[in-house]
């Protein structure tokens, strides 16, 4: 759960976070506002700052992945839910992520493991791991998140895993390392953005013997609802990346 992290959006859509740990909440290009304030507008979903109509209301865990910082190119919600899915991660799982990016799966995984559960993000870039940390800590699920400095294709340190779910260039490298680390019916996830990355990491994890070694892509159309009629979108959030997944 995401414990008092409120979505403010203003007139013109624009989309902000604010998180209401301290007596007053300092709003990027809205100023600084009393968090008691906020929690009261709640009720009604509407605060009015200088004269600005603003829309207040619990954020989600897609409204904080579609607001926080990033420096890597981020995973998207489509791709992000698939990935929880497939790996079947829920209330205590144990699961190990490599590539912190900018922390938007950390903060899914967070979201469905729990606080019985526990995750623990792999990263060897330090700029990476700094944003990465600043986004999770802005919800308040650190209780169950450990960010460690390492290579997952060299090593893993955790034994008995219900999933690995890795966003980096080379999974094919660390399917070894995960296959000791993952329990007997494990899940494996790599996210690539390329045909050819899809290729080598399936015959890599056939070749170390997982089993329901399969890829996956996943598309995304709105659908443009009027009063006479609906039809597909003309936009498409189509190809931004393949999943490749195994069992252990």
């Amino acid at each position: 759960m995401i414990k008092e992290v409120i979505l403010v959006t203003d007139e013109k859509g624009r989309k902000y976070l604010a998180r209401l740990r301290d007596e007053m909440v300092s709003i990027q290009n809205l100023g600084t506002i009393r968090a008691d304030t906020i929690r009261d507008a709640l009720g009604s979903g509407e605060l009015v700052i200088g004269g600005k109509k603003l829309s207040v209301r619990p954020a989600t865990v897609d409204d904080v992945i579609s607001v926080i910082e990033r420096k890597a190119q981020m995973l998207t919600s489509k791709d992000i839910a698939m990935m929880v899915h497939l790996c079947d991660v829920r209330c205590g799982s144990r699961v190990v992520e490599g590539g912190a990016g900018s922390g938007a799966l950390s903060i899914a995984l967070l979201a469905s493991v729990g606080e019985e559960g526990q995750v623990t993000t792999y990263e060897i870039r330090e700029d990476f791991a700094e944003i990465a940390k600043r986004n999770v800590e802005m919800t308040s699920l650190t209780g169950a998140w450990t960010l460690k400095m390492g290579d997952i294709c060299k090593e893993i340190e955790e034994r008995d895993l219900d999933a690995l779910l890795i966003d980096i260039p080379n999974p094919w490298d660390c399917v070894g390392t995960a296959k000791q680390s993952l329990r007997t019916g494990g899940r494996f996830c790599a996210f690539v953005p390329n045909v050819n990355q899809v290729e080598k990491g399936v015959h890599a994890l056939r070749d170390n013997g997982y089993s329901d070694v399969r890829a996956v892509e996943t598309m995304q159309r709105d659908l443009v609802v009027h009063e006479g009629g609906v039809r597909p979108s003309f936009d498409m959030l189509g190809h931004t990346g393949y999943l490749v997944l195994a069992r252990r």
